[in-house]
């Protein structure tokens, strides 16, 4: 069917090195707004969807710093088709205004996740090591074998994050004279 469409289906993995992490947070909040629906409105939340559809495409993106449908389109949504389907519109408007807020609520979440993996241990601009490859990941990634004292830094990392190494025992740095700080 894709073929047809003339469309290409990525599969991926959540995490994987090679996953676009973007495409991750979006997946999540728009799972969470769909979970939220199902609540606020139960066994009518399909009715709802081109109001969350509606929602979502006119509700402002950092990474594109404008709405998706104003980054597509050029211009700004007026509003929702079909209205007149969900119910009238006073009833409309409000149950918009509950989609955006349980979508804000869904972004805020995502935000805290992240701005909680970003606090975690991450080595410093100076090198540390050397580290064993221990496998490689994808064309572009590897994954190391790193000290214990490391436990909080993620073992795969990108190749222009690594610089070639002679395996050399003199040549390695202890931790103690590099820092490992929070970012």
């Amino acid at each position: 069917m894709q073929e047809a469409l003339g469309t290409r289906l990525d599969m991926s993995t959540a995490y994987h090195p090679l996953t676009d992490g973007q495409s991750e947070g979006t997946i999540q909040s728009l799972e969470d707004i769909l979970k939220a629906c199902v609540l606020d409105f139960g066994g009518s939340w399909y009715v709802h969807l081109p109001l969350v559809e509606f929602s979502y495409n006119n509700s402002y993106h950092a990474s594109v710093r404008c709405a998706p449908f104003e980054a597509l389109y050029g211009r700004k949504c007026r509003s929702p088709i079909m209205w007149a389907e969900v119910g009238d519109g006073q009833e409309t408007t409000e149950k918009i205004s509950q989609i955006r807020d349980r979508l804000k609520a869904a972004r805020d979440r995502q935000k805290s996740y992240a701005d909680k993996r970003r606090k975690k241990e991450k080595l410093s601009p100076i090198f540390v090591g050397p580290f064993e490859i221990i496998e490689k990941v994808g064309s572009v990634a590897y994954r190391l074998d790193l000290l214990e004292e490391l436990n909080g830094v993620h073992d795969t990392f990108h190749v222009s994050n690594l610089k070639k190494c002679l395996v050399d025992q003199t040549l390695q740095v202890p931790l103690d004279q590099n820092r490992v700080n929070a970012s």
